[in-house]
C-alpha cells in the first residue's frame, strides 16, 4: 500500500442546468423519497448500481459525456426541476408542528447510532433504526429538531459466513467525502471541539447531514492533531473494550453538547434546543457538560443539577440490568477527576450520581445517571414501562413500583422508509394523500378489496423470491462452491408458498432457533406437498457473542440438508436493504423473544404495514396491540421462573399455532382462488395497527406528553437568573435532610361493614417534624384488597388540611367511597409537595402510616 503524501478534495463539477442534483444528493430525504431515487437512477442506471445507490458517489463518477447527454435531455431536466421544487415545498411548508406553537418545542436528540440508508453505516440495529425513524418522522411533522451522534470510520461490521456457518466480521472503510455529509469548516479547515480524555485533549471535527428538515451533527476523532490512538475513538460502533466504550460516550455526550453549541454560534444550524432527549444511557454524559455550563453561570453544583435536569428526557431501551453500560471506579477516576474539580465536588459525589446506593457501589451505572439527571424518563412500550419501573424501583424505595416515575411511549416506524412499492401503490389509491404520517387516514383500509390486496402481496413475494435466489447463489459462490453445482438455487422458494421471515440480532433471549427445538416436526411442515412452508432467516450476532454465533451456525447447518435447502434460507450480511426486502415480501413475521426481554421490537410493525401478519410472543409492542384477530400470539403472558420450561411451552404453542391455525388459514381456498379469511385478517391488522405503529404518532406523543411539559417547566426554572432552579434545589436539599422527622401519628376511620357507594370520613394527624405543611401532601389510597392484604387497582385521593395543632402536628381530612363489593381497604402516606415538581413521586420519598 502506498500512502498519499498529501490529500485534497475534488468536488464534482456539474453544469448550472444540473446543479440541483448536488443539492438533492446532500439531503437524505432521497432515502425515503422514491421520485428522487428514480431521478438519480435515470442519471446513469449502471453507475447507480455500481455505486451502491449512493447519489453522492454517483455524481462524483458521472462522466462528462453522460453529463452533456443529461443537459440535452429536456425530459430529465423537467423532472429534475419538479423533484427540486417538491423538496423545496417539503422544507418550507407549514406542517403539524407549526400548528402547535409552543406545544412542539425545539429538541436536541442524542443517540450513538442512526439509520437512514445502507449507504451510511452509522448503525448496528434497533436503537439506530428507532433514532433514524425518529428524525425522519420529526422532519415530516416539521419539528424543530437537531440530531447528535458519532461518525464511525469503520461503521458496524459486514457479516460473512464460512463453510461451517460461523460468522466472520469485516469492517468497511467509510470515506465521509463520498457520503451525504458536509464537514463544518472555516477557511478550508475543519472546525473542532475539544474534550478531555484523561490527561490528553481530544479534538473532534463535526460533520453535518441533512435529514429532510432536520440537521444531524456527527463527531469524528480521526483528526491529525490527535494522538494516533485517540484518532480511533470513533473507529467502530460498539467496538473495543469497556474503556473504548467510555471514551466514545464522553465524545458523544460532552463533545456532542459542545459541537451543538459551536454549530449554533457559527450559524450552521438555527435550532436552539429547549429539550435534550437522550436515546439510551450511551449519551448520558451530555448532562455532565450541561451541569458544567450552569456552574460557569454561577450556580453551585446542586443548583446546576436542578437547572440542567429540567430540560432532559431519558429514554431507556434496556429490559435487563445486564444490558446497561457500567464503568468501574478506576476508569471514572481516570477520566473525570479533573471534571469533578471543575465542578467543585469530590469524585465520591460524582460517582454517587450513577450509583443505586450512593458511595457504596464500585461501578458507575449509566442508566442510573440517566434517571437521576433527567426530569422525565420513559420506556419504549407499555410492557417495557412496567418492566423498567420494577427494574429501577430501588431508586425510589418508598414508592410502590407502579408509581415509579418512568412512563412509556411505544416506538413506531417511519412508513415511507419501510413500505414497499406494491403496498404503497395500494395505499395511494385508497387512503388520504398524507397516510404515511396521518393517523386518521387508516380508517379507510376496509375499502381495499381482496383482489387488490392479494395481487400486491403476490408481487411483493415474487420480488422477494427473486432476490433471495440471487443472494443465496452469491453467498454460496463466495464460500467456494462451484457455479456448476448451484443450479438448485434457482429452485429456492416457491413464489406462491407461505413465507415466514425472522430477522434480528442473534442473542440468546431472542430464541432464533426455537423452530429447531422440534426438527422433525418442522421438517414435516417444510416438505408438505400440498401446504408447504418456507422460512427466511437473517441477522448478525455481536462480534463477542459466541453463543449468538452458534445459533446462526445451527440454522445454517439445518438449511444445508438437500431436502430442505430450497425451503430454509439464511441470508448473510443483514442490513437495511435485506430488512426492507423481507418486511415487504414475507407473509408472516416471526418474533419469539423470551418475555419480557424485548423492550419494543419494531420489525413486526414494519412487516404489518406491508400486509404481513405478525406472529409473536406477547412481548414488547405486541403485548399492547394484539387484539386476538389482527395476528397471532405465541404462548401466554405468563412468565416462568424456569427458562427451559418457558422455552418448551412457547415452542409447543408456536408449532400448534402453525399446524392448526396459521398454515391452514393461508391455504384455505374454500371461497375461491384466494384465502379470504387470511386477507380479512390482513385488513384487520392494517386497520388496527396502521395508525398506532407510525413513527409520526410516536413523535407527536413525545412532543405533547413530554417535550412540551419539560420545555415549559425548564423555562420557569431558568427565568430571572435561574431563580426558581436555585429555590427548588434548596427545597430539595432541605426536604431530603428533614424527611426522617415526618411521620403519620394518627389515623381515624370507620372500619365496620358498609354498603357499595357508602362514603366514609378519614382523619389523619401528621407530625411534620422540621418541615412545614406547605412542603407536604397527604394521600389516601383505597381499593380492593387481595388475599395477602395488598391494595389492588387503588384510587388516590389528596386529603385537605384541616387545622394545625399546638404541638406542631397538622390534621388532614377526606372521604373515600367503596364502589366494589368484597374486602376493601385503604392506606395513608405523606409525600413531598412543591409547585415546580413534575410529579410528587420525583424525590422517591414517602412516609406511610403504619
Amino acid at each position: 500500500m502506498i500512502n498519499a503524501l498529501r490529500t485534497f478534495r475534488v468536488r464534482p463539477s456539474l453544469p448550472p442546468e444540473l446543479a440541483a442534483l448536488s443539492e438533492l444528493s446532500q439531503n437524505l430525504r432521497w432515502a425515503w423519497d422514491p421520485p428522487t431515487r428514480a431521478l438519480f437512477r435515470w442519471a446513469d442506471p449502471d453507475l447507480w448500481e455500481a455505486t451502491g445507490k449512493n447519489p453522492v458517489a454517483l455524481l462524483g463518477r458521472l462522466s462528462a459525456d453522460r453529463t452533456r447527454t443529461l443537459v440535452q435531455d429536456g425530459a430529465f431536466r423537467t423532472e429534475l426541476g419538479r423533484v427540486r421544487a417538491d423538496l423545496e415545498q417539503y422544507l418550507t411548508a407549514d406542517r403539524w408542528a407549526q400548528a402547535q406553537g409552543e406545544g412542539a418545542p425545539s429538541v436536541a436528540y442524542f443517540s450513538p447510532e442512526f439509520v437512514f440508508s445502507h449507504v451510511m453505516q452509522t448503525y448496528s440495529g434497533g436503537l439506530g433504526v428507532l433514532a433514524g425513524d425518529h428524525l425522519k418522522a420529526s422532519s415530516d411533522l416539521g419539528m424543530d429538531m437537531v440530531g447528535v451522534g458519532l461518525l464511525y470510520r469503520h461503521g458496524y461490521f459486514r457479516q460473512f459466513l464460512d463453510s461451517d456457518g460461523w460468522q466472520r466480521e469485516e469492517y468497511p472503510d467509510l470515506n465521509p467525502h463520498r457520503l451525504p455529509l458536509s464537514r463544518i469548516e472555516r477557511d478550508g479547515q475543519p472546525v473542532t471541539v475539544r474534550v478531555l480524555l484523561g490527561e490528553r485533549g481530544l479534538d473532534c471535527q463535526i460533520w453535518r447531514a441533512q435529514v429532510g428538515r432536520v440537521p444531524l451533527l456527527l463527531l469524528d476523532t480521526d483528526v491529525p492533531t490527535n494522538d494516533a490512538s485517540d484518532r480511533n475513538v470513533t473507529d467502530k460502533l460498539y467496538g473495543g473494550d469497556n474503556e473504548h466504550r467510555l471514551r466514545q460516550e464522553i465524545v458523544l455526550g460532552i463533545g456532542g453538547v459542545r459541537a451543538l453549541r459551536l454549530a449554533i454560534d457559527l450559524g450552521e444550524i438555527d435550532v436552539r434546543p429547549a429539550v435534550f432527549h437522550s436515546n439510551e444511557g450511551h449519551a448520558g454524559f451530555l448532562q455532565f457538560e450541561r451541569i458544567r455550563e450552569h456552574r460557569t453561570d454561577g450556580l453551585d453544583f446542586e443548583q446546576a443539577i436542578e437547572a440542567a435536569r429540567a430540560s432532559v428526557l431519558f429514554t431507556t431501551h434496556t429490559p435487563v440490568p445486564a444490558g446497561i453500560d457500567k464503568f468501574p471506579r478506576e476508569l471514572m477516576d481516570r477520566y473525570f477527576t479533573e471534571f469533578a474539580g471543575q465542578c467543585g465536588v469530590s469524585m465520591d459525589r460524582l460517582m454517587a450520581i450513577g450509583q443505586v446506593e450512593p458511595y457504596e457501589s464500585p461501578e458507575f451505572n449509566m442508566a442510573v445517571m440517566g434517571l437521576r439527571l433527567s426530569a422525565a424518563a420513559n420506556g419504549v412500550s407499555q410492557l417495557h414501562g412496567r418492566v423498567a419501573r420494577a427494574m429501577f424501583a430501588s431508586l425510589w424505595p418508598d414508592l410502590v413500583p407502579e408509581e415509579v416515575p418512568i412512563t412509556s411511549v411505544t416506538n413506531g416506524v417511519h412508513a415511507p422508509t419501510w413500505i414497499g412499492p406494491e403496498m404503497t401503490a395500494v395505499y395511494d389509491r385508497h387512503l388520504a394523500p398524507d397516510w404515511a404520517h396521518n393517523t386518521e387516514a387508516w380508517s379507510r383500509v376496509s375499502e381495499i378489496s381482496d383482489n387488490e390486496l392479494w395481487r400486491a402481496r403476490g408481487r411483493a413475494r415474487e420480488r422477494l423470491v427473486g432476490n433471495v435466489r440471487r443472494r443465496a447463489r452469491a453467498q454460496h459462490q463466495r464460500r467456494g462452491e462451484p457455479s456448476g453445482q448451484l443450479a438448485w438455487t434457482e429452485e429456492i422458494f416457491d413464489p406462491e408458498a407461505l413465507t415466514i421471515g425472522f430477522a434480528r440480532r442473534f442473542a440468546e433471549y431472542k430464541r432464533g432457533t426455537m423452530l429447531l427445538s422440534q426438527p422433525e416436526r418442522l421438517r414435516a411442515l417444510l416438505t408438505a406437498p400440498d401446504r408447504p412452508l418456507q422460512l427466511l432467516f437473517a441477522g448478525k450476532a455481536h462480534p463477542r457473542d459466541e453463543g449468538g454465533k452458534d445459533l446462526i451456525r445451527q440454522l445454517v447447518h439445518y438449511s444445508a440438508d438437500p431436502a430442505l435447502r430450497t425451503r430454509v434460507v439464511f441470508l448473510e450480511d443483514y442490513d437495511m436493504d435485506i430488512a426492507r426486502l423481507m418486511y415487504q415480501g414475507v407473509d408472516v413475521w416471526l418474533n419469539n423473544p423470551r418475555r419480557p426481554h424485548e423492550a419494543c421490537g419494531t420489525s413486526g410493525q414494519k412487516a404489518a404495514l406491508n400486509g404481513a401478519l405478525h406472529c409473536s410472543t406477547l412481548d414488547g409492542w405486541w403485548d399492547e396491540m394484539f387484539d386476538g384477530s389482527n395476528g397471532f400470539a405465541i404462548g401466554s403472558p405468563t412468565e416462568f421462573d424456569d427458562i427451559s420450561q418457558q422455552d418448551a411451552a412457547d415452542a409447543q404453542s408456536l408449532f400448534d399455532l402453525l399446524e392448526r391455525v396459521l398454515i391452514p388459514s393461508f391455504y384455505d381456498r374454500v371461497e375461491g382462488p384466494m384465502p379470504r379469511r387470511w386477507l380479512a385478517m390482513v385488513r384487520r391488522s392494517m386497520a388496527t395497527l396502521g395508525a398506532p405503529v407510525l413513527a409520526s404518532r410516536m413523535v407527536q406523543e413525545y412532543s405533547t406528553e413530554l417535550y412540551a411539559p419539560l420545555a415549559g417547566r425548564s423555562r420557569r426554572l431558568l427565568d430571572n437568573d435561574h431563580e426558581a432552579a436555585k429555590e427548588l434545589a434548596a427545597w430539595r436539599a432541605r426536604v431530603t435532610a428533614a424527611w426522617g422527622s415526618v411521620h403519620v401519628s394518627e389515623v381515624e376511620a370507620e372500619d365496620s361493614v358498609g354498603g357499595i357507594g357508602e362514603e366514609r370520613d378519614v382523619r389523619v394527624m401528621v407530625d411534620t417534624g422540621e418541615l412545614d405543611a406547605d412542603d407536604l401532601r397527604v394521600e389516601l389510597l383505597h381499593g380492593p384488597v387481595d388475599a395477602d392484604g395488598a391494595l389492588t387497582g387503588f384510587a388516590v385521593e389528596t386529603l385537605a388540611t384541616d387545622a394545625s395543632q399546638p404541638d406542631g402536628r397538622v390534621r388532614y381530612e377526606g372521604t373515600l367511597r367503596a364502589d366494589i363489593a368484597g374486602e376493601y381497604g385503604f392506606a395513608v402516606r405523606v409525600l413531598p409537595s412543591h409547585r415546580d415538581l413534575l410529579s410528587p413521586h420525583e424525590l422517591g420519598l414517602a412516609a406511610w402510616a403504619s
